[in-house]
């Protein structure tokens, strides 16, 4: 059986053709080592986002970004902060650096509360929130991400925005603003990537430098010749992803609309998936009949969001073979 793959949140669109002739050629010179530096890539980034090339860290995947700023940013004075229903990895990175954290929990609605994140009396502390949230798709605006730094003034607060450019916006514009501030971001998801495994972070210069002060002591070659390579035409033809994630996002408010003629609550989105849950069927049982017709969704065992599935936005094609297969099975059909 051929899968449908809709439980990954990866790209349904293809890399750009700049981006498979740069990888092609750089092939040819896998001998060497990588740029330790990313000068070129540094540089085609930070224009694009209107920031210094020293305000920029290039990364294995945002993951690594990430893990560098636990290491740098936390530690049993400044405990970590985030949410109870978020990336998995924020407390798989907490555990594995002995880092303390408080997860605090959603509200009843899913969405965050940006009082929840205050310094209490300039306690230190290391915020991390993931905006656009995942799993929920629930995105905070530009001002009560301000709100936080102006709470943390003292603390490094990391704004992750693996899912911005499908409907967010980022905070990168508050960098000048708040040196307290920490941007992390992906090619994974908006730029096809996802197997080339490039992130990066902008932030104050001394954040940076800091970031920049670990991967130099642990892997300096981290971004290789030919993801760097894919970086740099990914860059150059832009235009060309923010046109994926303007036909994803249209996919998604059309599939919203159809499950929930369906009788489905649809939590609103701005990332390149949805979050489902339905009164007449479990989410487990939804996600166990869709395997087993080819689609796989990604399901999630914790208590509060077990009746939940999360769908990534594929093809107009491929989604029309979700809502088809959902519809079958809400009605009882083989």
């Amino acid at each position: 059986m051929q899968y449908i793959k809709l439980n990954t949140n990866e790209s349904p669109y293809p890399p750009s053709p700049g981006v498979l002739k740069a990888v092609q050629e750089e092939a040819g010179l896998l001998q060497l080592y990588s740029d330790p530096t990313c000068k070129v890539l540094s540089e085609k980034l930070s224009a694009l986002y209107g920031v210094s090339p020293s305000q920029v860290i290039m990364t294995n995947g945002s993951d690594e970004a990430l893990y560098f700023a636990f290491m740098a940013f936390a530690d049993e004075e400044r405990p970590l902060r985030f949410a109870d229903i978020t990336y998995g990895f924020y407390s798989v990175f907490a555990d594995l650096l002995g880092i303390p954290y408080t997860a605090i929990p959603l509200k009843k609605d899913f969405s965050i509360d940006p009082t929840d994140y205050y310094s209490q009396d300039g306690r230190g502390q290391t915020v991390v929130i993931a905006n656009p949230n995942a799993p929920t798709g629930i995105c905070l605006s530009l001002a009560q991400i301000e709100d936080i730094l102006l709470h943390n003034r003292g603390n490094v607060v990391i704004i992750d925005e693996a899912y911005v450019d499908f409907g967010g916006e980022s905070a990168v514009s508050l960098i000048d603003r708040y040196e307290n501030l920490l941007v992390t971001q992906t090619f994974s998801k908006s730029r096809s990537m996802a197997g080339a495994r490039l992130g990066f972070a902008i932030g104050n210069e001394d954040l940076i430098s800091d970031l920049h002060t670990l991967r130099y002591s642990t892997n300096p070659y981290n971004v290789n010749r030919m993801t760097s390579a894919a970086g740099i035409a990914a860059l150059a033809e832009n235009e060309y992803y923010m046109g994926n994630c303007k036909k994803i996002m249209e996919t998604r408010e059309l599939v919203k609309c159809r499950l929930e003629s369906m009788g489905f609550f649809v939590i609103p989105s701005k990332t390149n998936f949805l979050f489902i849950s339905h009164p007449c069927i479990d989410g487990s049982s939804l996600y166990l009949r869709l395997k087993e017709k080819g689609v796989l969704v990604r399901h999630f065992d914790e208590e509060r969001i077990r009746q939940y599935n999360r769908v990534t936005i594929g093809t107009p094609k491929q989604m029309e073979t979700f809502l088809e297969t959902t519809k079958k099975i809400m009605e009882g059909t083989p």
